[in-house]
């Protein structure tokens, strides 16, 4: 996916600074999860008195400027950076939502994708068309819960355990920010510290970009109240719902590098990745290269453990997003022209290793292996650090149906001859797991697994039949036979 693949989850910050204006904070914290979202940007503001929202369509640095932040005055605020899951791309989708409810209203930034939006709308008894997306729904829910007795932490407590699927929240009213994640806790949220004022973030970067301390994560099914009574933790969820599941591609693709998830840095886990996948699928090669930005960490391992060369065989144009948003196959195309150009000296005539994340629908990955072989590749052998992708994903990350996944429809050996590669290579899932070294992951998207309900049209029935090999060849390249563990419900 580091030419082009999957769209990534959201973005939230929120931050609770008594005495400090903190919209120019709230502004690097989404500036460093700009990753996660690059659709809209926004922000909620409170003084105390009343709330105040500006978002936009675009880049953070393009909604927010030094004349918006100035004029959004106040010591608590909560941010978000979105990419569509649910409802269309446009500015009533962007976010925080906002809601009349008590003396100045809530507000609310939701990453994740609710798998009961439908009978929570029917319950609401919503016209079609009235919410734009599940994060309106889960305001509009909250909104209708709240009153001035209980609060903002009342009306959620009776709304949350209503939810299913993921969501990791931000939510603010006048004077309290709540932070929450789902009892799976699919999506990343942590808490942090600034000279005592509390922040809360999707990842860890965001913190150390404002200087925040990282003083943990927040738990599966936990909600964090900070108020001016300081900070408190509740668990709204019973104990049944509990099942931490961090989705796996956070480790993968998703979560920038120098994140802490599981107290782990990402980029360390995504180099092991890379040389578990050197060990289970070797090649003779000249040069070990990774796709930025995603496989790079990867191709480090591979190189390493494979003792081949590591070098840069592509060169990013840092100033177009990721090619994930690119309206169709043939604009995506044109797109990895747009985004990656290769050095000629490095790799003509030299054997390749190209190491990249994962592949989706393949079609980014076609035409850059055609781009690698017209600048004079001799060979072109893909590795890629994490096993096939089969199954759509219903916890916040924008897969195509199972028709459109690539892996799903076709053997190892057929999407070699697709992406027109020399040989190809995934990383096995029991190597991906040992690699995070972590317990209760969510996998679902590589084998079928779903750790939570998902609508019954998606679930898959029965088992699923015997993985191809995890290697597939053309010309001078011994196979190396891996299979896959792939379940089924």
């Amino acid at each position: 996916m580091g030419a082009g693949g999957l769209r990534e989850a959201c973005g939230v910050f929120g931050i609770l600074a008594p005495g400090r204006e903190v919209a120019p904070l709230v502004f690097d914290g989404l500036y460093a999860l700009q990753h996660r979202g690059q659709e809209s940007a926004g922000m909620a503001v409170s003084d105390g008195e009343s709330i105040t929202v500006y978002k936009d369509m675009g880049l953070v640095s393009s909604v927010f400027d030094e004349r918006t932040l100035l004029a959004l005055r106040g010591h608590l605020a909560i941010g978000h950076t979105r990419y569509s899951t649910a409802g269309e791309s446009t500015w009533r989708n962007a976010q925080p939502v906002y809601r009349p409810a008590g003396a100045a209203g809530i507000a609310l930034g939701h990453n994740g994708n609710l798998t009961n939006t439908a009978e929570l709308a029917d319950a609401l008894s919503m016209l079609p068309g009235i919410l734009g997306n599940d994060s309106d729904l889960v305001a509009e829910l909250v909104a209708r819960a709240y009153d001035e007795r209980a609060g903002l932490v009342g009306a959620l407590e009776a709304v949350l355990p209503r939810l299913e699927g993921a969501f990791s929240l931000v939510c603010m009213d006048r004077d309290t920010l709540v932070g929450v994640r789902d009892p799976n806790g699919f999506r990343p949220l942590c808490l942090g510290d600034l000279d005592g004022a509390a922040v809360l973030a999707s990842e860890s970067p965001a913190l150390d970009v404002i200087g925040a301390r990282l003083v943990r994560e927040v738990e599966p099914g936990e909600m964090v109240v900070v108020d001016g009574d300081g900070i408190r933790s509740l668990r709204p969820f019973p104990r049944a719902r509990l099942r931490p599941s961090l989705c796996v591609f956070e480790y993968v693709y998703f979560a920038r590098p120098d994140a802490l998830l599981l107290g782990h840095q990402v980029h360390g886990v995504r180099r092991r990745m890379g040389e578990r996948l050197a060990a289970v699928a070797p090649v003779p090669a000249d040069l070990v290269m990774g796709v930025p930005d995603g496989g790079v960490p990867a191709a480090e391992g591979y190189a390493r453990a494979a003792g081949i060369p590591f070098g840069h065989g592509l060169v990013k144009n840092r100033y177009i997003g990721r090619t994930f948003i690119a309206p169709d196959q043939g604009e995506r195309r044109r797109a990895v022209r747009r985004k990656l150009n290769p050095l000629v000296e490095d790799i003509a005539g030299q054997r390749l290793v190209v190491v990249d994340d994962s592949i989706v629908r393949g079609t980014t990955t076609q035409a850059m292996v055609a781009m690698l072989f017209e600048a004079g590749a001799a060979e072109v052998h893909l590795r890629i650090s994490s096993p096939p992708y089969r199954w759509p994903c219903h916890f916040g990350i924008d897969t195509p149906d199972r028709e459109h996944l690539l892996a799903a429809n076709h053997g190892v050996e057929t999407i070699r001859e697709i992406l027109g590669a020399t040989s190809l290579a995934y990383l096995p899932l029991e190597a991906l797991l040992d690699s995070v070294a972590e317990p209760g992951l969510c996998d679902a998207c590589l084998t079928g697994n779903y750790p939570a309900p998902v609508p019954r049209a998606a679930r898959p029935e029965g088992a699923e039949p015997a993985a191809p090999p995890v290697v597939a060849a053309h010309g001078p390249v011994v196979p190396v036979s891996v299979p896959v563990t792939i379940g089924g419900c």
